[in-house]
């Protein structure tokens, strides 16, 4: 496997959907032999991690943390990082935005994994173009749309 989820929240539903999340993003990405781990948690761990690490006191829905700082890195394995996903917020905002958690979820570690993939929506309207339209093709190529 390339990746581990360690659910620290205590989840009550099935996941095992993401396993072609993350395979079908990271073949995309031509990304094969990339690992990573996703972590489960409330929204108290988020809202310090968000305050501690980005300066935002707030909770957030996803938060990845590299351990790639070079967008040039080659190689046929390469360790990634952690995408860290508040379950709490992943369920408000399925609610929020009319959709299934399942939809939401899959985002949010797609979200994630794009971010460990050298991804920054954040830097740019163009690069937030292209990232979510990523996004977006890789649910819908997987069928995971409402």
């Amino acid at each position: 496997m390339n990746y581990e989820i360690y659910d620290e929240y205590g989840v009550d539903f099935d996941y095992s959907y993401l396993d072609d999340v993350i395979k079908a993003t990271l073949k995309h990405e031509k990304a094969d032999g990339a690992y990573l781990s996703v972590i489960f948690i409330d929204d108290e761990k988020m809202h310090e991690m968000n305050r501690d690490t980005r300066g935002i006191d707030r909770t957030t829905d996803v938060l990845s943390f590299a351990l790639e700082d070079n967008d040039n890195i080659k190689g046929d394995i390469r360790i990634l990082g952690d995408i860290f996903v508040s379950i709490p917020k992943m369920k408000a905002q399925a609610k929020e935005y009319g959709h299934s958690e399942k939809r939401e979820l899959s985002f949010l570690v797609c979200h994630g994994l794009l971010h460990l993939l050298g991804y920054d929506h954040t830097r740019s309207v163009e690069e937030e173009k292209i990232q979510f339209g990523l996004q977006d093709e890789i649910l819908n190529d997987l069928n995971i749309i409402s």
